[in-house]
Order: C-alpha cells, then sequence, then structure tokens
C-alpha cells in the first residue's frame, strides 16, 4: 500500500508508506495556504514538485503523514491540537520512533514552531521552506496591498473564530514564540521565486546573522527555482544527521 486516507475530527489526512524496509522515522508535514487534503487526494501530490520531495523520502524508508488541518488555520489554536492528534494517532498505529521530524511550508511555519515549543522531546528536526516566521510581522508586511491586507486579515479571523475588522489589533497582543526559543536543529530553504521572497531574503539574512552569533541550531539556504531539483537530497542530508541518538 503506498498510501492511505482517513479522518480525524472532520479533517481528512494522509499516509504515505517507505517504498522499501521501513527505516522507523516519521515526518509530519505541515502545508501553506495552498495545502489540502481530501478522501482521495493531496496537494503534496499533485503538485509535481513537492510530490518528488515525498518520493524521495519514501525511497529513503520514511513514513510521511499530514492532515488538512482546517485548511487556511495561520497557526490556529486547533490545528495545533489536530496535529498533537495526528501524531498521537501515529505512533499508536504505526511502528514509529516518538521522535519525528516536521517539514513546514509558508504559513505551516506557526504550526510547526508552536509545536516544537509544546512536543520539544517529539521533533527530531524540522525543515522550513519559505517561512512564515512571525503573523504579526506577515500582517504588517501585508498592509501596503490592501486587498491582500483585507483578505488575510478575514482568513485569520475565520481560523481564530474573530471579528475581522479587530484582527490587527489581536494579532499584534497575542504572544508568538521564535523560532529560536525552540533549540530544536533547524534547517530553512529559501526558495528565490519572485521579488518578494528576494525581499523576504533580506529580512532572513538579518535573523541569520544573529542565529549565528547565538551558535543556534538554525541553518539556512538560499535556492534557485532551477535549482529545485536538489532540494530533496538537502532534506534527507540534513535528517540523517539527527538520526543517530534513537
Amino acid at each position: 500500500m503506498e498510501n492511505r486516507n482517513f479522518q480525524l475530527d472532520t479533517e481528512w489526512n494522509m499516509i504515505h508508506y517507505p517504498t522499501q524496509q521501513p527505516n522507523g522515522f516519521g515526518i509530519l508535514i505541515i502545508g501553506d495556504d495552498r495545502h489540502f487534503v481530501d478522501a482521495n487526494n493531496s496537494f503534496w501530490v499533485q503538485n509535481e514538485g513537492k510530490k518528488s520531495i515525498i518520493d524521495s523520502l519514501r525511497n529513503e524508508g520514511y513514513t510521511i503523514f499530514y492532515s488538512n488541518l482546517y485548511g487556511k488555520n495561520w497557526g490556529s489554536e486547533r490545528s495545533i491540537m489536530l496535529a498533537k492528534r495526528l501524531y498521537e494517532h501515529m505512533i499508536r498505529s504505526e511502528i514509529l520512533n516518538p521522535k519525528i521530524h516536521l517539514i513546514a511550508e509558508g504559513m505551516g511555519a506557526l504550526v510547526a514552531i508552536k509545536l516544537m515549543m509544546e512536543m520539544k522531546e517529539n521533533i527530531r528536526s524540522v525543515v522550513l521552506f519559505n517561512p512564515i516566521l512571525s503573523l504579526n510581522e506577515h500582517l504588517e508586511e501585508e498592509k501596503e496591498h490592501k486587498f491582500f491586507f483585507k483578505k488575510l486579515c478575514k482568513e485569520i479571523a475565520s481560523a481564530y473564530d474573530k471579528n475581522a475588522k479587530f484582527i490587527p489589533d489581536f494579532i499584534k497582543e497575542m504572544k508568538e514564540h521564535q523560532l529560536e526559543e525552540a533549540g530544536t536543529p533547524s534547517k530553512i530553504i529559501h526558495i528565490l521565486h519572485n521579488g518578494k521572497s528576494y525581499y523576504q531574503s533580506q529580512l532572513l539574512k538579518e535573523r541569520t546573522r544573529k542565529w549565528d552569533q547565538e551558535q543556534l541550531p538554525i541553518f539556512v539556504s538560499y535556492v534557485l527555482p532551477e535549482k529545485r531539483s536538489a532540494i530533496p537530497r538537502q532534506i534527507i542530508r540534513f535528517f540523517k544527521q539527527y538520526e543517530k541518538n534513537l
């Protein structure tokens, strides 16, 4: 069996099984705002680049799993709770080491950082693609783009069950954990695919200087779109560094 879809709390989830001998390690994927899982499919199956990552990881013996997580969840508390439930379900139903890896993209980094804080003993290492590391910063960046700002406020309001007009104040007052607080080995892969990502890369470089000065286990690499095919090898190499201690 290559994969299996099942429901938890009305949300569809998907498991991808290794193509060869399982290595005993699990990977939880947390998707960006385009991510979805339904009864038969998922974004990570439909998207060619994402599927190549899934296939490479399966060929290395990894068991991969992820959830629809209420769609555009923007790091909401109920998405954190469901991610934890999915983890517990997988540890109970599959033969896996209890310390898992995480992969998160864009918005999914908000969930990943919270999981890293709340499940420190169960997270082995983390790979983040073009991550949104702060919802407050992301909202501030979008303020100059009125249409996208309004749309973003509506999405966050829906995710957090709030009134959209109060979202800027709500997010400002909300406590946010920083990636460096978790202390979990993390690799950020920043794909330079448009003007906005080049702007974000400058902000990331400022953070990287701070992480380097503090000698934190956070590593950043920049990838041009035409070099995307090398990403699966980067992920596998990074994960294997943190599999020596079971």
